[in-house]
Order: C-alpha cells, then sequence, then structure tokens
C-alpha cells in the first residue's frame, strides 16, 4: 500500500472514530431517563414541539403520554372582547422545528411570536414525573389582560380511559371520578358520548348549564361542584401506576375522553415591557390503587406550594 492510500485509509478511521462517539451522544440526548426508568423523550412523530414520556420497560415508540408542549399559545390584549392565537401546533411533520437545548435532566425551546411576545418552554424529568416551566416576555408597550400556554398530556397506552372510569378529582369530601355526574356514559354508545369535554370548575363560578351542545359539535359536561385541589388524575387500566396533572391555580381543569388528556391550564395577565411565568407538573409514579390516590394528594399538598 502506498504512502498516499494509507494515509487516507487512517484518515477516514480517526474520522469515524471520532465523529462515532458524537453520533451515539446526540442520540442519547434525543431522550432523559430517570433512576425510576421513567423516559422523557422528543416525539419524532411532530415537527412542532411534542414530548413523549414512557414507563420502564415500555418502547418509545409506544409511550405512555404524549405531551403537546404546549397544543396553543392563547392571549388576549387589553380592550379587546376575543383572544388571539399566537401558536397552534400542527401534527406530523410540518411547521417550524424547534431548537432543542438539553441539559442534564430538561430539554428546553424559546420562540418569538409576531405579537412581540417572547417563550421559553422547559420540561424537567424528575423523579416522580416531569415539571413544565414556561416563561413569556411581553416586549411591546400592549397590556395583555390573559396569556396561556396550554399543556396537553394526552393518556396512550395503559393510561387511555375514554369512557373517564378512572379519571378523578378532587372536591372537599375526597376523591370523585370527574364524570361521576354522568353514569349512562358507561353504557351509551361512544358515537353519542364522543365527542365530549368534562369541566369541573376551582376558581371560576360553576356554569348554571349542566350540559351544553355546542355550535362546534361537541357535548360539554359541567360538574355541578367544584373542586379543592386543581388536579386531574388518572388510574392506568393495569391499576399498577397514576399520572396526576396539578397547577398552582387555574380557573377549572378539564378532559376531553377521547384523547384522556389532562387540563389544569393557568391564565396570567402580561402587562407592557413584563415578565411571567409558571409551572404544570405530571406526576408519574407506581403504586396499588388504594394507595396512589392518597400519596397523589400528599405529593400535590407538599410540591404545589413550590410551582411558580
Amino acid at each position: 500500500m502506498n504512502l498516499r492510500l494509507l494515509s487516507c485509509v487512517r484518515l477516514i478511521c480517526v474520522t469515524a472514530i471520532v465523529q462515532f462517539p458524537i453520533a451515539l451522544v446526540a442520540q442519547e440526548l434525543m431522550s432523559l431517563t430517570n433512576s425510576e426508568g421513567l423516559r422523557l423523550s422528543i416525539s419524532e412523530a411532530d415537527t412542532q414541539p411534542a414530548l413523549t414520556i414512557s414507563l420502564p420497560g415500555d418502547s418509545s415508540d409506544r409511550p405512555a403520554i404524549k405531551v403537546l408542549f404546549p397544543e396553543h399559545v392563547t392571549a388576549k390584549k387589553k380592550g379587546n372582547t376575543d383572544a388571539e392565537h399566537l401558536y397552534l401546533f400542527r401534527p406530523g411533520l410540518q411547521g417550524e422545528k424547534p431548537q432543542w437545548k438539553w441539559s442534564r435532566d430538561s430539554v428546553e425551546y424559546e420562540r418569538d411570536y409576531s405579537s412581540g411576545i417572547h417563550m421559553l418552554a422547559r420540561a424537567t424529568l424528575q423523579e416522580d414525573g416531569v415539571l413544565f416551566h414556561y416563561e413569556f416576555e411581553n416586549h411591546l408597550s400592549v397590556d395583555y389582560t390573559m396569556i396561556t400556554a396550554v399543556t396537553d398530556p394526552r393518556m396512550t397506552g395503559v393510561f387511555h380511559d375514554v369512557r373517564l372510569e378512572r379519571t378523578y378529582v378532587h372536591r372537599k369530601d375526597g376523591f370523585a371520578l370527574v364524570a361521576a355526574e354522568t353514569p349512562d356514559r358507561l353504557t351509551m354508545p361512544l358515537s353519542q358520548w364522543l365527542p365530549a369535554r368534562y369541566l369541573a370548575s376551582y376558581t371560576w363560578p360553576v356554569p348554571a348549564k349542566r350540559v351544553e351542545r355546542r355550535d362546534d359539535g361537541i357535548t360539554y359536561y359541567n360538574a355541578s361542584q367544584a373542586v379543592d385541589v386543581p388536579l386531574v388524575a388518572t388510574v392506568s387500566s393495569d391499576h399498577k401506576w397514576i399520572a396526576a396533572s396539578f397547577t398552582n391555580t387555574t380557573g377549572n381543569v378539564w378532559s376531553n375522553p377521547e384523547l384522556t388528556c389532562q387540563h389544569v391550564d393557568p391564565e396570567r395577565p402580561l402587562p407592557a415591557r413584563a415578565k411571567v411565568e409558571w409551572d404544570v407538573k405530571i406526576l408519574i409514579f407506581q403504586g396499588s390503587e388504594d394507595q396512589v390516590l392518597d400519596q397523589v394528594l400528599k405529593k400535590v399538598g407538599a410540591q404545589r406550594p413550590l410551582l411558580k
């Protein structure tokens, strides 16, 4: 072998050796795993920001939860009657891909909206679930009376609960099924039950109308009792796991049973040249069904005061 050919071979080998670990690192950084085996990953099926949460032993292509991060960002300017979407998630390989930034236990991205608002969204994998953090900064001399980023955790696999048989809220007298006031949901045809939204007030007044069939074709069920903790919890079909979304405060909590999503979405005012931030936490842990709900309440009681 002549010297020129030998040099080329050595160069190729060195390049491969250098690049191979980098590829491995890049691949590894597509997900985070905690000590319990819970895995947080970027959704490979979507260009726009979405995350997946897999239980220990589950494959990443069949996650237990898919989170639109967020589903939409909506704001209302002072003096306006209607709110406007600053961002709306589009599924699949379309839209703008975020520039993800990874750390040891979190993943985040930033985005500027045409309205002059800057957003930072961060998901942190913790030992008992995932903490979602949002920061919004208003660069304009315009007051917004409301802004919200809707975290949309969609329960799949063992957490999917289309008839809301295992999805709970908490009231003054304890945990109760969110849809307990609609017992016929268990037997009516799915075509009659869906599409639906089941809502329970927290700080907002309880609506006088219990059932609303709106022009969008969706039936809205309003629970007659308010909840006393802003959380929604779903027990897995094998009764071994629980997933519970909660926040510091919100107007109401609700679920779309078809997706078994858990909504506890805060709304905040955003004055001109100001900044606002908040957190949403999803608890995910294992335990027997007769114990996990009590554990959820204890964890929420301890962690909720720490949320922004």
